[in-house]
C-alpha cells in the first residue's frame, strides 16, 4: 500500500537530514527518467538484483542498450574459476552503483538485506555513486519493523521466486543499515509514491 502524501514527505525530508539526496516521484516510469538522468553515457554502472530496477525498466535499458559500460554485462563473459579475483574487484568498487532497499524507516534509515552480501559492500562505500530506488510501500515505522518486513514479507518472496526460478532456495545472511551519509552528494534516493518493487 502506497504512503500518504504527508507521510512521504516527511520521510523525504529525514532522508535530506542525513544527507541522502532525495528525489520524490510518482510513478515507476517516472523513477525510471529520474535514475538513467543521473547516470551519463558511457558511465560504468553496476547493479544488485533488484525487482524494483526490473519494475521500472532500468535493468532492460542498462543490459541492452549498449550506451552504458554495465558490469553485469562483461561478469557474464569471465570466466568465475579463472577470473574470480578480477570478478570480485569489478563488483566492489563501482563508479556507480544503482539497487533498491528493502525497508525505508520514517526517520529516514536505508535498509538492506542479503544472501550473499555482494550489493552490500558498494552499498556502503565501494561505489563512487549509489541510486536507491524506493517504493513507498517499503516505508515502515522503525528498525524493528524494518527488520520484521524483510523476514516475514521479503525473505519468503524471495525463497519462493528463486524456488520456481532456479530449484534453490535462499538465506537471510546479511543486513545493513544506511544511517546517513558522511557527506552530501554519494547518494541519491528516488522516492516512489507509487508501490515498486517486492
Amino acid at each position: 500500500m502506497p504512503a500518504s502524501e504527508e507521510l512521504l514527505q516527511r520521510v523525504a525530508a529525514n532522508l535530506r537530514e542525513r544527507n541522502f539526496d532525495t528525489i520524490v516521484v510518482s510513478t515507476g516510469a517516472e523513477a525510471r527518467d529520474a535514475v538513467m538522468d543521473q547516470i551519463p553515457v558511457g558511465s560504468e554502472v553496476h547493479s544488485a538484483k533488484s525487482k524494483t530496477l526490473e519494475d521500472i525498466g532500468v535493468f532492460q535499458e542498462l543490459m541492452n542498450s549498449g550506451h552504458y559500460d554495465f558490469l553485469r554485462n562483461r561478469l557474464f563473459q569471465m570466466d568465475r574459476k579463472l577470473e574470480a579475483r578480477a570478478m570480485r574487484k569489478l563488483e566492489a568498487a563501482p563508479d556507480i552503483m544503482l539497487g533498491s532497499v528493502q525497508a525505508l524507516t520514517e526517520a529516514g534509515q536505508l535498509v538492506s538485506a542479503s544472501a550473499s552480501g555482494k550489493q552490500l559492500g558498494p552499498y556502503a562505500s565501494g561505489a563512487g555513486t549509489l541510486i536507491l530506488v524506493v517504493g513507498s510501500q517499503k516505508i515502515v515505522p522503525d528498525l524493528e519493523t524494518a527488520i520484521r518486513r524483510i523476514s516475514q514479507h521479503v525473505q519468503p518472496y524471495e525463497e519462493a521466486r528463486l524456488r520456481q526460478e532456479k530449484g534453490i532456495g535462499t538465506k537471510l545472511a546479511r543486513i545493513l543499515i544506511l544511517e546517513r551519509d558522511y557527506d552530501p552528494g554519494r547518494t541519491v534516493v528516488v522516492l516512489v509514491r507509487e508501490p515498486v518493487g517486492v
